[in-house]
């Protein structure tokens, strides 16, 4: 089988990202556009102080500029490409206000979900009456079998595609983790997209060839750090992906990272408010707890990274 349909948009994608790269980080340095860093949060990132933001731009430029030489051939690529760059430019704006504007709270959580709920309901709208494709969800491990929510798809693929979202922004915090968090995650589609002849491969190698790059700038120590602009637009870039090849359930397993960066925040807050102040976590989300309990950084990232690939192949035997 010949493999340049693969092979060329990854290489055409990480010749633009490690080109903008270098330009970019010069850009955000000059412009100001710099980290903050909690100041309750691990004592070894206040030295990250003033590095670079918002490089989820060169992820963002890379792929749109690729998928434009393929969206005509593939018009698949249409929803996932929508889906990743809307919720990039709410992450955008997010990090516009916060390192550019100088409010440290950038968007409010209303007008953050607000946004997501439009981006989200506009996917939706798409996907029942252009797309052709039906709601219905594979099921792991059971080959051929499907699982129609019916009347609850709509309200379930809301939830499904903010939660991923949210979950690889929670998953954002340390040098290459959501990086290389995400790379298995994305392999893992591309594969069973190019094995089973959807037209989406394109866009997801775009996606794999920009984070190859990205992560040459953003590898322990960070040149510049992707920010809102790049988590979310990962987020909706996999939250689209699973649902134009019908797996979103096998979100729950290749994206088991993200979810338990999720919950470990969910469990904090709950746990906070009903034991009078108390912490289940030493901190959250997961990533700084096992930081706070004496593993390096890179550590950390490695053991997500390896465990993320672990579960992916899991997903690829479970197809």
């Amino acid at each position: 089988m010949n493999g340049s349909p693969i092979v060329m948009p990854i290489l055409i994608s990480f010749g633009i990202s490690i080109v903008t790269g270098p330009v970019l980080i010069l850009f955000l340095k000059r412009m100001k556009i710099a980290q903050t860093v909690r100041e309750d949060g691990p004592k070894t990132h206040l030295k990250k102080m003033g590095t670079p933001t918002m490089g989820g731009i060169m992820i963002l430029i890379s792929v749109i500029v690729t998928a434009f030489f393929y969206i005509k051939e593939y018009p698949g690529i249409f929803p996932v490409l929508f889906l990743m760059c809307g919720f990039g430019l709410i992450g955008f704006w997010d990090d516009f206000r916060k390192v550019i504007l100088r409010r440290p709270m950038g968007l409010s959580p209303l007008q953050k979900l607000a946004g997501q709920v439009l981006v989200t309901g506009i996917f939706a709208y798409y996907m029942v009456n252009f797309s052709g494709i039906p709601l219905a969800m594979r099921i792991p491990f059971f080959e051929g079998h499907y699982i129609d929510f019916g009347r609850f798809n709509i309200p379930i693929l809301f939830l499904i595609v903010i939660g991923t979202v949210n979950g690889t922004n929670f998953t954002d915090g340390l040098d290459g983790l959501l990086s290389g968090v995400t790379v298995p995650v994305v392999t893992f589609f591309t594969v069973v997209a190019w094995g089973t002849c959807v037209g989406i491969y394109p866009i997801t190698c775009a996606v794999l060839g920009a984070l190859f790059g990205f992560l040459i700038f953003n590898v322990h120590p960070a040149s510049v750090f992707m920010g809102d602009t790049g988590s979310l637009a990962l987020g909706g870039f996999l939250a689209a992906t699973a649902y134009v090849m019908q797996m979103p359930l096998f979100l729950a397993i290749v994206g088991f990272v993200y979810m338990a960066e999720v919950l470990s925040v969910m469990l904090q807050v709950v746990y906070f408010k009903l034991s009078g102040g108390k912490r289940l976590f030493k901190m959250a989300p997961l990533h700084h707890h096992f930081e706070l309990c004496g593993c390096s950084e890179m550590k950390v990232v490695t053991i997500f990274s390896v465990a993320t690939a672990l579960f992916s192949l899991i997903a690829l035997f479970a197809f």
